[in-house]
């Protein structure tokens, strides 16, 4: 961790650089897998955040809720980085990927050869394109430093608006309506988190946050942001209603930092197209985390994972194909949200296709609906109902038949199916 980063004249033992770009979840993973695996040349892990590697879902609940401190994000302290014997470049952008001349060019102007180049890139939060968006008012959840700024709007008597009934969007109103905040959630579309769940799972995420205080608005559009003379926000909708609030949050995705990917000539398609090895259009570069499109059997198309669980395993996974090991990278999706007293679990990827049976009742608060192809569970989702979901996931891999009648009742234990 050299602050005065030593350039392309000096490398590692073994005479190999390997770079990362992006010091996040996925690349601290890339990073650790390296060493571990044996690698001793010249490692460099770039970040632009000046924090050290950390993981990001904490930021919507415990670290924005006031329960934790940001440092306890942190995947690795200082000391422990420092011993793995690499340069962290914190604050640090990498301008252009020179391909041809296998090396990048920072913003500074300075340039580092590699021999490896992994992309942990990452997302950032999608920003609205409405009138008035840039307003002071108006906050994403994305950083530590989001969090930091978020977090002392959520107290008694502030009213919110969460545009994006989504996975951070609810997450957000959650912890806000945990904070004491008046919380109103805007969803453009007809059900909350339809691009993800099946209409019954909306449903019961409607009644949840219902039931907390949450005003939930369907069908409703954002038109223009505008600051009002007492320093409030008024948010018009296209409906031509309005609403009046402190602040305005908003949860409408991610969008995938694959513009110095782009820019080099490299695959893209909303993301960074790799194959089970992690592996790019170069031969020579490799991506993981929240920027890799991948294939995926489970989904039956290449999918981009945004879960703090592919973003690890990813990692590790690109860490050693750069390496030239054995790597197949092929999850099975899991998907995990927090909100309240309730913990979501997904594994696989629902369909309209399948059949839904339910072991337990939604409205009990416990319960999993398996998703199902003839007897074969192909997805599963649950709440409150982690032991089964994880003997789910065992029958979802297994590709096993399954005894509809033993599955969904409740007196006979999952490990026995």
């Amino acid at each position: 961790m050299n602050p005065d980063r030593p350039t392309d004249a000096t490398a590692g033992p073994t005479g190999e650089t390997i770079a990362i770009v992006g010091a996040g979840q996925a690349g601290f993973w890339a990073a650790q897998t390296l060493r571990k695996e044996g690698f001793t040349g010249r490692l460099v892990l770039i970040g632009e955040e000046l924090h050290p590697p950390h993981e990001r879902p904490p930021l919507s609940k415990a670290v924005l809720a006031g329960e934790a401190a940001a440092d306890s994000t942190w995947l690795i302290s200082l000391d422990a980085l420092q011993a793995l014997n690499l340069e962290w470049w914190p604050d640090t952008r990498v301008f252009r990927i020179e391909r041809e001349r296998k090396r990048f060019v920072l913003d500074s102007g300075e340039t580092l050869a590699y021999n490896k180049l992994i992309l942990c890139t990452g997302g950032r939060a999608r920003m609205l394109s409405v009138p008035g968006s840039d307003d002071a008012s108006v906050y994403a959840l994305r950083t530590i430093g989001d969090a930091q700024a978020l977090a002392p709007m959520l107290k008694p008597g502030r009213s919110i608006v969460v545009i994006g009934g989504g996975w951070i969007g609810l997450e957000v109103a959650a912890t806000a309506r945990k904070r004491g905040a008046k919380v109103t959630v805007l969803e453009a579309q007809s059900r909350l988190c339809e691009r993800t769940v099946p209409k019954e799972i909306s449903e019961h995420l409607l009644a949840l946050h219902l039931a907390h205080g949450v005003n939930i608005i369907l069908g409703a559009e954002a038109s223009s942001i505008a600051r009002q003379a007492d320093g409030r926000t008024q948010i018009s909708l296209a409906d031509g209603r309005a609403l009046v609030c402190d602040a305005i949050v908003a949860g409408i995705g991610l969008e995938p930092n694959d513009e110095l990917a782009k820019e080099a000539g490299l695959e893209c398609d909303r993301g960074v197209i790799v194959d089970s090895r992690c592996q790019t259009s170069d031969s020579n570069i490799f991506a993981a985390g929240d920027v890799a499109v991948a294939p995926n059997p489970w989904a039956g198309r290449p999918i981009r994972l945004e879960s703090w669980q592919n973003a690890q395993e990813q990692g590790i996974a690109a860490g050693r194909a750069a390496l030239g090991l054995p790597v197949d990278y092929k999850p099975l999706p899991w998907f995990w949200s927090d909100q309240y007293d309730m913990n979501l679990q997904i594994y696989g990827v629902p369909a309209p296709s399948h059949r839904v049976v339910s072991r337990g009742a939604p409205e009990t608060g416990s319960f999993v609906l398996f998703y199902l192809d003839g007897d074969v569970i192909q997805a599963a989702l649950g709440a409150n109902s982690a032991k089964d979901l994880r003997f789910a996931k065992r029958l979802i891999e297994q590709k096993k038949s399954v005894d509809i009648a033993l599955l969904t009742d409740m007196n006979t234990p999952m490990s026995k199916i």
